[in-house]
């Protein structure tokens, strides 16, 4: 359906407000406790297993699948809603409803009940980031629109290290059933201010184009063969979600990697890896949304390639962080990866609003997400973990270190998708508004 279907009253061209920046900000808060209760796990996972007798595999499952299938599938009937209705107010219901299910986390008993908890956490996080993309795009006009998202991004890093600082030391304090319930409350609270706080904009704002209430809406398949007409949409998709793969296995064994491998404990782990993840990793989060909007001006391919010199000049520092046996020289050299490889967060996201729509948004970035949160967070971890078991016998408590190294191989296979996906994206930007 193209935009010329739709009802759309043309309006001037606003500045960015500061209700917009003012909203970004509440975003970003929201986006850190998403990934902190989505990511304590990881830091805990040590304790869980040792209580729990759980195995690497099993402790995959709770970290990425059993959370990812409900996640991402659910993500697609949430975005039609934030399509089609109030998306600050489905945003906090969400971060209500997540938060209530990270402290319920605490009571489980066996496996099978933590997965049950997991699975709701999965089920409330499903409705942040569709509506707070297509809410981003309306703030912001898409020149500083990568820019933006990079900064909304800005929570996965900030969420990660607080929930490493935090889980960590709780943990070594009080156990991991306190550090569920401790993380899990401030968002009830934190629902309530952002319903109350958050201006909802009008669609097309930023584009000086406006949606009325009345305007035509494209059904959910009529958007994913939309999507699937845009080669640089399915190579983006492809490339990010094996950047997922890598990125969610590394962030929920590394801390495993260094308790078996160095002997750190909880409380070092957390630290260490949290101001590396946290400080390094969102300075590469903004800085590839920043470089994606600066380089993308005089050519669009560029907009998706920094993304292919990050990937290539993170795999040396890759190899080496898992080769040395110097724990001081490991997260040293980790500094590098942790800063490039969030490099295609803001840009492919960005990307993902621009070749579409006005009224595709919300479910543009669900299929985004389905693809990476299925391939990336739903496989990724799974497989690591059962690699790690395959590799025990031979390697002892050193196979952690050698089932991510092999994590390598799948960031070159990224690199190669968005390289194809930036030769696409001129002539794919050029017709958002077709029909085909």
């Amino acid at each position: 359906m193209s935009e010329s279907q739709v009802d759309i009253a043309s309006t001037e061209q606003p500045s960015v407000s500061g209700k917009a920046y003012f909203a970004l900000a509440m975003l970003v808060i929201v986006y850190t406790l998403n990934f902190i209760d989505r990511q304590i796990i990881s830091i805990l996972l040590p304790s869980i297993q040792a209580e729990l007798s759980i195995a690497d595999w099993q402790a995959g499952l709770l970290a990425g699948a059993f959370f990812a299938l409900f996640y991402s599938t659910l993500g697609i009937p949430i975005a039609t809603i934030a399509d089609r209705g109030n998306r600050r107010n489905l945003i906090a219901w969400a971060l209500f409803n997540w938060n209530g299910k990270t402290a319920f986390c605490r009571m489980a008993q066996n496996f099978w009940q933590l997965a049950l908890a997991r699975i709701g956490v999965g089920v409330g996080e499903a409705g942040c980031s569709p509506p707070a993309h297509s809410l981003i795009s309306d703030y912001f006009p898409p020149a500083k629109r990568a820019t933006a998202l990079g900064i909304y991004s800005l929570g996965i890093s900030l969420g990660i290290m607080f929930g490493l600082f935090l889980g960590g030391y709780i943990d070594d304090l009080y156990g991991w059933r306190m550090a569920f319930l401790i993380v899990g409350l401030p968002g009830v609270v934190l629902a309530i201010l952002f319903r109350v706080t958050v201006w909802e904009p009008p669609r097309g704002l930023s584009e000086s184009q406006r949606v009325s209430a009345a305007a035509a809406r494209p059904r959910v398949i009529d958007t994913m063969r939309f999507l699937m007409r845009r080669r640089s949409f399915v190579h983006a998709a492809f490339g990010a979600a094996l950047a997922a793969f890598t990125g969610y296995s590394v962030a929920t064994f590394f801390p495993t990697f260094l308790a078996r491998s160095h002997g750190m404990s909880s409380s070092e782990i957390g630290l260490w890896l949290g101001l590396i993840l946290g400080l390094a990793g969102g300075a590469g989060i903004f800085a590839g949304g920043f470089f994606a909007d600066l380089f993308g001006r005089a050519d669009a391919r560029w907009k998706l390639w920094t993304n292919v010199v990050a990937g290539l000049v993170t795999v040396p520092f890759s190899i080496g962080v898992y080769l040395v046996d110097d724990v001081r020289a490991a997260l040293l050299i980790f500094v590098i990866p942790a800063f490039l490889s969030n490099f295609y967060q803001a840009t492919t996201f960005a990307q993902a609003q621009s070749l579409v729509n006005l009224r595709m948004r919300g479910v543009s970035a669900a299929v985004l997400l389905l693809v990476i949160n299925l391939v990336g967070l739903g496989m990724g971890p799974p497989l690591t973990g059962a690699l790690s078991d395959l590799l025990q016998p031979t390697f002892g408590n050193d196979s952690m270190r050698y089932a991510l190294f092999s994590l390598v191989l799948v960031g070159l296979w990224s690199t190669f998708h968005y390289w194809r996906a930036g030769q696409y994206l001129p002539a794919d930007l050029a017709r958002a508004d077709d029909p085909d």
